[in-house]
Parts: C-alpha cells; structure tokens; sequence
C-alpha cells in the first residue's frame, strides 16, 4: 500500500503550487493549478489521469483551489487578485470576483457551498456570495498578510493563518474571533480541520504541525519530522490519519493518535505545495515545483 502508484509528469509548464479532490456522479476528480497561470481538471480512472479541461482566464499564478457544492463547483485565487467559479463539468467559467487590490491567496467554501471565503495580503478574510460574487462580510484579523484559509465542516468556525504564525479562529454564528493560537513564530502555510470539526491542524515554516482542539483552544499535540518548511496538511476523511508537504520535498503520513509518522514518500525532486487525500481516503495526491502529481496508495 505504501507506494507511488502514478506520477503524472510535466503536469504544467511550472511549478504546481494547489491540489483538490473530489468525486462527482461516481468518477474521481484531480484539480491542480500552479504559476503558469492554469488550473486543470484531471479524471482519476484505472490508475490513470486523463486531462479534462485546463481553466486559463487568470492572468497570473494560480495559488489556490477549492471543490464546492457537491463536487462541481470549483474556485481558484490567483495573484492577478481575482477569484473565478467554474463548472467542473464543461470548464466554463461561472464568475469571476475581483478580490483586490492585492493578493489574494487562500480560498475555501463554505460547507454549503453557498459562500467562497478568502484570505487577502490585507489581512482580512472575506466572504463572497457564490451565486452573486458580491462581499458578503469581512472579517478583520488585525494582522498580517493571510496565508491559509479552512471552514470547519460542521460550518460553526473559519480559521485563518498569518504571515506571522498568528491563526485566528472566527465563530461563523456571530461573526467574533473567539480564538488566537500563538504556538508557532513563523507562517502558517496551511489548516486542516477533521471531518468531526473538533481538532484543527496547523503546517509551519517551523517545521512542525500543530494539532489544537478547537473547542478549548488547547494544544492536543505537536509534530516534528520534516526537515524544512511544512506546506500543507490535510486529514482523512475517517480523522484517523494526516498527510503533510514539504519544502524538503517529502509526503509524510502521520497516525493522528499517536502522532507518528506511519510512512515518508520521497518521489518528489522539488518542494511539495500541497497534499490531499482521495474522497474515500485510500489514496493521496501531492503536487510540488517538479511540476509532476503523484498520486499514492495511503498507508494504514
């Protein structure tokens, strides 16, 4: 099981910096996007990826990526400061949202795929209307540029991490930051919630994740074992185990009980941006700056 069981090479033209994944009408979806501007559709069939649409309205990197309303909505941010819906089905664009005037670098819907929310080289984190692409409401975090965006999936908290390590937690309900974790001095690059909403996770130019309970704003645990910047985390649909990326050009699988890593791919040649587990949480997908995708069988 644990093993590389496809490697999509020259995937782009550079570096793939976001990865999602998705299952809609029974086939399994891939979307990646990167700094030559594109994001593209991949079907995952017979241990194959099959290129479906490539979405190329942005005018520069594309640096983020998110799956919405049942898997066939798709949101991309870009550094052209924009952010388009697209259809999964046909490629079309649906909408574009001008989210300026600076960056904008981290997006996710809401659970109900109603909302897309963002975080902004501003520091704010910003609601958009799917449907109208109007601001919906703004939430301030007094803070630095926001790296990293997550909803938790019961649809109660937003999470957003900083440029310097801060990560605010936003009650949904009330609009209040009700939370400030403060364990790490560096950014924060990406969050994770668990499907059960209670642990929220945290990857680090530290090195490390974090695992925090989010009810209690307590640290539950701390991972090391990368050897430089941690890029990306995200968690099996069964909360059981994480997966994380690395500047030091790891995959790492990690038992989430015990805090340990079950298992280290290393089949990338350059720095991994971002990781995520298959709708069933059999398989895991990494993009990196090597341009390729590697999709692997997940350890247990």
């Amino acid at each position: 099981m644990n093993s590389l069981i496809h490697k999509q090479e020259v995937a782009h033209d550079e570096g793939i910096w976001t990865c999602s994944w998705t299952k809609h009408e029974d086939v399994d979806y891939i979307i990646t996007a990167g700094i030559d501007d594109s994001a593209k559709v991949w079907a995952w069939r017979n241990e194959q990826l099959e290129l479906r649409h490539k979405l190329e309205k942005h005018a520069l990197g594309v640096v983020s990526v998110a799956t919405g309303d049942n898997g066939n909505l798709i949101a991309t941010s870009s550094l052209d400061s924009s952010i388009r819906i697209w259809d999964l089905q046909n490629g079309k664009e649906i909408r574009k949202i001008g989210a300026g005037p600076v960056d904008v670098f981290s997006v996710c819907f809401t659970p109900d795929s109603r909302h897309i929310v963002s975080g902004s080289h501003a520091g704010k984190v910003n609601w958009y209307s799917v449907e109208t692409g109007e601001l919906f409401q703004s939430y301030d975090t007094r803070g630095k540029f926001t790296l990293s965006i997550a909803c938790s999936p019961d649809g109660k908290f937003i999470a957003s991490g900083a440029m310097d390590g801060i990560i605010n937690l936003f009650d949904v309900a009330t609009g209040k930051l009700v939370h400030t974790l403060e364990g790490h001095a560096l950014p924060i690059r990406s969050l994770a919630f668990c499907q059960n909403s209670q642990l929220l996770l945290t990857a680090s130019d530290d090195g490390q994740i974090k695992i925090y309970d989010v009810q209690h704003a307590q640290l539950a645990g701390t991972v090391s074992g990368h050897g430089s910047w941690v890029l990306s985390v995200a968690v099996s649909p069964d909360n059981e185990r994480f997966v994380s990326g690395s500047s030091d050009r790891t995959v790492k699988v990690w038992d989430m009980k015990a805090k340990q890593c079950l298992h280290t791919f290393n089949d990338h040649t350059d720095q991994v941006w971002s990781v995520n587990f298959s709708p069933q949480g059999e398989q895991i997908v990494s993009v990196s700056d090597d341009r390729s995708i590697n999709i692997y069988g997940c350890p247990h």
